[in-house]
């Protein structure tokens, strides 16, 4: 049975946190939430994470996995960014918006989209996150927890326990969160492709091309 951990949205409980932090030390899948749902969320190192993922979610190999990074800095260590890029993505982050860019060796090759070798990023505008990955000194490996069948990530901490007891570790419970998934948009070919709309808004990157 996954653990339940209510952690207050504005001020988070450092022990809870660590409590966080000691499990995806110790492999475990959580299920957290950001600025734009719920997501899937496992440390870069833990090998079965990425499995465990793909089968909650019902996706092949071919799945764009997201690193989910505490500020820019981090970001630039697991992605090429070009000058192009690099104003326009560090003014829309934090945010909802997941870029797609050609990865360094910093990221492992499992966790690559294998014709491409690319790999989403993302720095969420959320609380809990930040201090999350604050804490743990790394970025997390992360897929939108949205369900075979469904089209927007899940929002409420208690169904995510009902409905995946036994396929998560964890849950986090941190307060209201947002239903609209992030909007991706595709650098990887050195201009901007709006692969989905979502939360963040894609004008900005629209009038780029």
């Amino acid at each position: 049975m996954a653990r339940y951990v209510d952690i207050h949205p504005e001020n988070p409980q450092p022990r809870l946190l660590q409590q966080v932090v000691d499990a995806l030390r110790d492999d475990a899948l959580i299920a957290y939430p950001t600025d734009s749902g719920y997501a899937l969320g496992s440390r870069i190192g833990n090998r079965d994470g990425r499995d465990r993922i793909l089968r909650i979610r019902g996706l092949d190999d071919r799945h764009h996995f997201t690193l989910v990074c505490k500020d820019f800095s981090q970001l630039g260590q697991l992605v090429r960014v070009d000058n192009s890029a690099f104003r326009a993505i560090k003014a829309a982050t934090p945010g909802p918006y997941t870029f797609i860019l050609p990865a360094t060796t910093e990221v492992p090759r499992r966790l690559l989209h294998p014709k491409k070798k690319t790999v989403g990023v993302r720095i969420p505008d959320h609380v809990v996150v930040h201090a999350l990955l604050d804490l743990l000194g790394e970025p997390l490996l992360t897929s939108s927890l949205i369900l075979p069948g469904e089209t927007e990530p899940r929002t409420m901490g208690w169904e995510i326990k009902e409905d995946l007891d036994h396929d998560v570790d964890l849950v986090i419970e941190a307060g209201e969160t947002p239903s609209e998934p992030t909007t991706v948009i595709d650098w990887s070919d050195g201009a901007p492709v709006v692969m989905r709309r979502g939360a963040g808004d894609p004008d900005r990157f629209e009038s780029l091309v």
